[in-house]
């Protein structure tokens, strides 16, 4: 035995210089002191192609363990909308679970941290008590890009509180077409306005140094979060409005109306942008290799990481996952770097796997794919503080977030109609009365008042989703405590004869609703509304407050209504619709969008040959403040 001891001795005593080499050896790409370009060139020629494709691979949270993240060197995790960790979860829920996955993902040999992702589209929407801020389709409204910033500045720091460094948004569509599910999401029919409206960028990342480089993204540490400008490109103008359909346009109408914004967005350092499931003139965008490589990364030099939507690679064939070695082929080969799986992650791994084996997808493009979100991880301080603290806990839903959501709400309101004459008009209502009447669906439901993308994907009804004010509470609010406030969701006109009322405000408009769920042919409001109006409008002086994602039918009820105002989807924050009504704000809102008479002449946009609108863009009454 005696002549074995000194050979197994040796071995044992170079296994143990090894490991204490490995752990003292400097390695650049953990020292922040070196370039980025030079940290990302060190980790990259020590990564194996099972840590690369890892990095490209974003599954959903509810998949997710910390030995997943070890096992397959995964390098990204997202929620899904209304995928939370706990029912009304708190920051620290959140944060203890993004902790939890993050430690998984340190402890493998190179220990590159994934980023969390989620889609705070406006605000920090699937976060019980967070902010809600108005939806885009009222933001576009206000034209004001330096709201939008601060609004950008609110939610990274609602976001940074739960533990998360990353945001789906902004989505910056141009929607051509009101019938769109996802109308509301988008800024204006105007790709004018939805450029201005990127300005939320520099809110969520932090404003670029003056000496950046063309394209390169930018995330100005731990109080800011990496965007994801999307959906490229076209998701706005497909026919009908038809979710993730096609978009027929030439080149140069693609490049007019729906490339500005990504042109203003590389420009402003966004770190990632997310590819959209539709086509343009039948090309699927997931296989669009012209636009993504030629166009977004070669033509417009963007050097962050381009996304796939939510199972976008298995929608590139029609049944979805009808062939989905060649959907990774033509997907990765097309320029997407990092895949949104979300759930049978094994499968697409395997799948690239074999694919760079066998040479179908070259070395290459896995290296750019991988270089570019290292080089957005290694931006956002990533490698430096990958594990989030309770040091912001105290942001979500604080009242100076609030105070910002409602100022927006103000500023988003659309006054269509004051008085039956421009000589006797209805607002600003008077405080002080005997008895007003407050009827409509959507005068006392918050969910409601919020829309699609908030708390659940679908959004909810109701008042249970999660805290805010309602417009029925910020009426009774705002009005003189003499003041008698009668609410009745949907009164007969016998009850509105019956009652002496002053005069009545009148909340109707869509249920909640996200995506294809939402796409409408007719655009109507859903009854009781319409039978709410002539009930209560034909017998007393009325303004109807029409809460939407997009215009709707309003022709045949304008002539029975005093006065209407759009006030899209305000969001949590409801006291800033009744602190316009009652004069301690003007209204200011212009139309961002066409307002149409009628369903059959769509689409039509400002600039037209047909352009026949009910209200045209850029329309909106203005009222001035009440000095107290």
């Amino acid at each position: 035995m005696g002549r074995f001891l000194i050979p197994k001795l040796g071995f044992l005593l170079f296994c143990c210089l090894a490991v204490v080499t490995e752990s003292t050896t400097y390695l650049k790409y953990k020292d922040p002191k070196q370039p980025v370009g030079v940290r990302i060139k060190d980790l990259m020629k020590r990564m194996s192609l099972a840590e690369k494709i890892g990095q490209m691979t974003q599954i959903e949270r509810s998949v997710a363990t910390a030995n997943v993240m070890n096992k397959y060197f995964i390098g990204s995790v997202l929620s899904g909308g209304g995928s939370v960790p706990a029912p009304n979860a708190t920051p620290k829920t959140w944060i203890n679970l993004v902790n939890s996955l993050q430690k998984g993902s340190l402890s493998t040999r190179l220990g590159i941290p994934m980023m969390y992702g989620i889609d705070a589209v406006h605000g920090h929407n699937n976060v019980y008590k967070a902010t809600i801020f108005p939806h885009n389709v009222g933001l576009g409204v206000t034209r004001d890009p330096q709201l939008i910033k601060k609004i950008g500045d609110a939610t990274a720091l609602e976001v940074r509180a739960t533990g998360i460094p990353y945001v789906f948004a902004p989505c910056i569509a141009v929607c051509r077409d009101p019938r769109w599910g996802r109308c509301y999401e988008s800024y204006s029919e105007d790709p004018k306005i939805v450029q201005l409206m990127t300005e939320i960028i520099p809110g969520l990342q932090g404003d670029l140094p003056a000496n950046s480089r063309k394209g390169v993204p930018f995330v100005a540490g731990k109080k800011k979060v990496a965007a994801c400008a999307k959906h490229y490109l076209g998701d706005g103008g497909t026919t009908k409005g038809i979710n993730e359909n096609n978009t027929v346009i030439s080149l140069d109408g693609l490049m007019s109306i729906h490339m500005p914004g990504y042109i203003s967005s590389v420009r402003k350092g966004v770190a990632t942008i997310m590819v959209s499931y539709s086509s343009w003139n039948g090309k699927k965008m997931h296989a669009n290799r012209d636009l993504i490589t030629g166009y977004l990364k070669n033509k417009l030099k963007f050097r962050g990481f381009v996304i796939s939507d939510w199972q976008g690679l298995d929608r590139i064939t029609s049944p979805p996952h009808a062939n989905y070695s060649y959907s990774v082929e033509v997907g990765v080969g097309a320029g997407i770097d990092m895949v949104m799986v979300p759930f049978n992650f094994t499968e697409f791994i395997d799948d690239l796997t074999y694919q760079v084996k066998h040479n179908i997808i070259p070395m290459s493009r896995i290296d750019d794919a991988v270089k570019r979100i290292l080089r957005v991880k290694f931006v956002m301080g990533l490698f430096e503080n990958p594990i989030a603290d309770n040091s912001l806990v105290n942001q979500l839903g604080n009242q100076q977030h609030r105070e910002l959501a409602r100022e927006a709400v103000r500023k988003t309101l659309v006054l269509l109609k004051n008085g039956k004459s421009a000589y006797k008009p209805l607002l600003p209502l008077p405080k002080k009365t005997t008895k007003i009447l407050v009827a409509g669906s959507h005068a006392d439901n918050l969910g409601y008042q919020c829309g699609g993308w908030t708390i659940t994907w679908q959004g909810l009804g109701g008042n249970n989703l999660t805290s805010g004010t309602t417009i029925l509470r910020a009426i009774k609010n705002t009005v003189d405590p003499t003041t008698q406030v009668v609410y009745k969701e949907n009164p007969t006109a016998d009850f509105v004869k019956s009652n002496k009322f002053s005069y009545a405000i009148v909340v109707v408009g869509e249920p909640s609703y996200a995506e294809t769920f939402g796409d409408s042919l007719n655009l109507t409001i859903s009854e009781p509304g319409p039978s709410t109006i002539y009930n209560v409008c034909r017998t007393v002086k009325c303004v109807v407050v029409v809460i939407s994602g997009r215009p709707v039918v309003m022709q045949p009820y304008l002539s029975s209504i005093d006065a209407l105002v759009a006030a899209w989807l305000p969001g949590t924050e409801g006291q800033g619709v009744a602190d316009v009504l009652f004069g301690d704000y003007g209204f200011t809102g212009k139309l961002a969008r066409t307002w149409f008479k009628t369903v059959e002449q769509l689409p039509m946009n400002v600039g037209d040959p047909h352009y026949d609108p009910l209200f045209p863009f850029g329309f909106g009454l203005t009222t001035k403040p009440i000095k107290a």
